[in-house]
């Protein structure tokens, strides 16, 4: 692992840390591929049973670094970013989100993906894709409808609306909402609490639950498709100019 993204197992629970705060703990390519690696590894190891994500700082994380991805090499046949999306959607063990403050982007989709979510009072969940000239990602355009309804997730999605932490949990978006300065003491409790139940009756609960894995699984690659190509598109190029340059996009 490099130090943009941390690791630390006690009491069969391990924690994942996007370290990366000078950039609000915005995920780059070879981020992604860490992450998959430490999902993949939590999988196949006896002895860890429950796995949580959260952000250095006081950022969940910014999403996808873009100046990387409009640089990267989306040719591959399943890219970092794929690979994390693929380890976290079919991981058969619990997967915990300690969301420490703003979750941007991959950092609200991947939630979806996720069988417990903690957030700070002060986290917000915000997914600009739209804006950014992208599409939604992760399955996103079909598990959000289903988490918070058609008419939120359109709000999200299409509009850009940022959700509070109070809104997210009445929306059912996230689990249960905690004081900043607790948070990390509470899921590590929680998170306790999970690794300490028996692990053969979580996983089989946990498939129950997620029983339509092949339908995710489909529609996040048909996401994938449309999410690349509009990498490649005109408009995208004119968002990270404008970025770059300081200024608000301008489209025909």
């Amino acid at each position: 692992m490099s130090d943009t993204i941390t690791l630390q197992t006690l009491d069969r629970v391990t924690t994942m840390t996007i370290n990366r705060p000078a950039k609000r703990n915005a995920i780059t390519q070879e981020m992604y591929g860490e992450m998959a690696a430490a999902l993949r590894a939590y999988e196949a190891a006896p002895d860890q049973r429950a796995f949580v994500i959260t952000g250095a700082e006081d950022y969940f994380t910014a999403g996808n670094d873009l100046q990387d991805f409009s640089m990267a090499d989306h040719s591959a046949e399943q890219p970092p970013v794929a690979q994390f999306l693929a380890a976290i959607s079919t991981c058969s063990k619990p997967v915990i989100a300690a969301v420490n403050g703003p979750a941007i982007g991959i950092g609200l989709t991947m939630l979806l993906h996720c069988d417990l979510v903690y957030a700070a009072e002060s986290a917000t969940f915000t997914a600009p894709f739209v804006k950014l000239a992208l599409v939604p990602e992760a399955a996103s355009s079909m598990l959000l409808a289903a988490s918070v309804g058609m008419a939120v997730a359109n709000d999200i999605l299409l509009a850009g609306r940022s959700l509070s932490a109070a809104e997210a949990h009445d929306y059912g978006l996230i689990s249960r909402v905690f004081a900043d300065a607790t948070l990390t003491q509470e899921v590590a409790a929680l998170a306790k609490h999970v690794a300490g139940s028996a692990p053969e009756a979580m996983k089989l609960s946990k498939s129950l639950i997620r029983h339509q894995r092949d339908q995710v699984t489909a529609h996040m690659a048909q996401e994938a498709a449309l999410f690349v190509a509009q990498l490649k598109s005109p408009e995208f190029a004119e968002v990270v100019s404008a970025m770059m340059q300081k200024r608000a996009p301008s489209f025909p």
